[in-house]
């Protein structure tokens, strides 16, 4: 059967209507520190939780047999320790699950479902354990928020928007200057998505590391570190290769 331009373009009105920005009573909340783990903040999705851990445990697994991990306990230890008081003081309502990867690259990324990966080469460039906690705070709340979950609706729901297309009649030209106009919207339309969940992650991540007992100023203060070094030494702080990372931006 084939859809309708109404039926298509309902679809895509629902879940820009829920992908709005929170208003009222419930934006007020998500800016109450004393509100965390009471409040929603997870951005809204056609993918369950349960299917997004499934497919983080996926990423998971590749990432495990593609790098070196720590298995120095005391290290590991550390890390984890500090990874679940920030847990247990954020927004996150599933298991956190933290993993040391043994390379001198100054990175942190979190996978959807729950899967926290932090470099050894992180933990050694921080002054103290606030800055760490910062960067884990960061990467903690874009899994509570559900960001690659609302980013993989969003665009599900664009393919959906694709489909009038299909069934209007029109020239070839015009039907080509069309495709070429949206997918050169789509990018620009991840890329502002993008920097909406990046600070929106600052946002919370700083309020949790309120919460667990850090300094916020911590945060700010070990990138400040990062921007005066690579300033001095250029590519001093490397980032992963896109082998070892997931398909999503870390801290």
């Amino acid at each position: 059967m084939k859809p309708s331009r109404a039926a298509a373009w309902l679809l895509v009105a629902v879940f820009l209507s829920s992908a709005v920005p929170l208003v009222g009573a419930d934006k007020n909340k998500k800016k109450d520190v004393e509100a965390i783990g009471d409040r929603r903040v997870a951005r809204r999705s056609i993918i369950s939780q349960e299917k997004e851990i499934g497919i983080g445990k996926q990423y998971a697994n590749e990432i495990d047999h593609s790098v070196k991990m720590v298995t120095d306990p005391v290290v590991v230890e550390f890390v984890n320790r500090l990874a679940q008081n920030v847990a247990r003081n954020s927004d996150l309502t599933i298991p956190l699950t933290v993993k040391v990867i043994d390379s001198p690259e100054l990175n942190a990324f979190a996978l959807p479902g729950g899967f926290l990966y932090v470099n050894s080469g992180l933990v050694l460039a921080a002054d103290e354990e606030a800055q760490v906690a910062g960067v884990v705070a960061h990467e903690i709340a874009h899994v509570a928020a559900r960001h690659w979950a609302s980013q993989m609706t969003k665009a599900t729901f664009l393919q959906y928007a694709l489909i009038p297309l299909i069934f209007t009649p029109m020239s070839y030209p015009v039907y080509m200057g069309l495709s070429t106009a949206l997918n050169l919207g789509v990018p620009l339309t991840f890329l502002k998505f993008d920097r909406g969940a990046e600070a929106e992650a600052d946002m919370l991540g700083l309020q949790y590391m309120y919460k667990a007992g850090y300094d916020p100023s911590a945060y700010v203060t070990f990138f400040s570190k990062i921007i005066e070094e690579d300033r001095k030494v250029p590519g001093v702080f490397p980032r992963s290769s896109p082998a070892t990372r997931p398909p999503r931006s870390g801290f």
